[in-house]
């Protein structure tokens, strides 16, 4: 009688395997054909944003050719795009105080910031995150190399609260235009 339960209980655990791999077949096969479906409309909706932050920070009719860097040289810069002969725009991911922030700089033929836009952060609601508010974005318009928030002696205001996030904001900025210097 033993042998019989054993049996009946292996072949309840091999039916059992298999009806939970043939239900994460079915969810893997659904997920991946969602995929398939949405990535090219993911794809854009993420092109549409980025050109809006380049705009936002430097205006410019024609399109952005991006430029080569060394990419050793400056880890935090995503990307340099040159808008003919108005500037460049620096894209940059860095750590802010709650994890990594994404942001554009617009940086004009005479190595001053024409624009800042965050584009992707996750700092914290109500603190960090007003570093996406245009009062703050707007204090960078016009600044050039060697900025710093106020707390540490320079001009750009520091957001009560969210000093991580501002001291962040103004290093990536300093990186932007350096790293754009150093294109030669």
């Amino acid at each position: 009688m033993t042998e019989t339960k054993k049996a009946k209980g292996g072949n309840q655990i091999i039916r059992l395997a298999l009806i939970l791999f043939l239900v994460s077949a079915i969810t893997s096969g659904v997920l991946g054909l969602v995929n398939m479906l949405t990535k090219d409309r993911i794809a854009e909706q993420e092109r549409i944003k980025t050109e809006q932050a380049y705009n936002a920070v430097l205006p410019y009719d024609g399109g952005y050719t991006e430029v080569a860097f060394d990419q050793e040289a400056w880890p935090t810069v995503d990307s340099i795009s040159a808008a003919g002969e108005e500037g460049w725009v620096v894209e940059l991911t860095f750590s802010g105080a709650q994890g990594s922030i994404t942001a554009a700089f617009g940086i004009s033929s005479d190595y001053t910031i024409t624009g800042a836009s965050v584009i992707d952060h996750a700092e914290t609601s109500g603190l960090g995150a007003k570093i996406t508010e245009q009062d703050f974005t707007d204090s960078f318009i016009g600044q050039s190399e060697g900025m710093a928030v106020t707390k540490d002696g320079g001009t750009i205001d520091t957001i009560t609260a969210a000093t991580i996030s501002s001291r962040a904001m103004a290093n990536a900025a300093n990186t932007a235009i350096a790293a754009v210097k150093a294109l030669g």
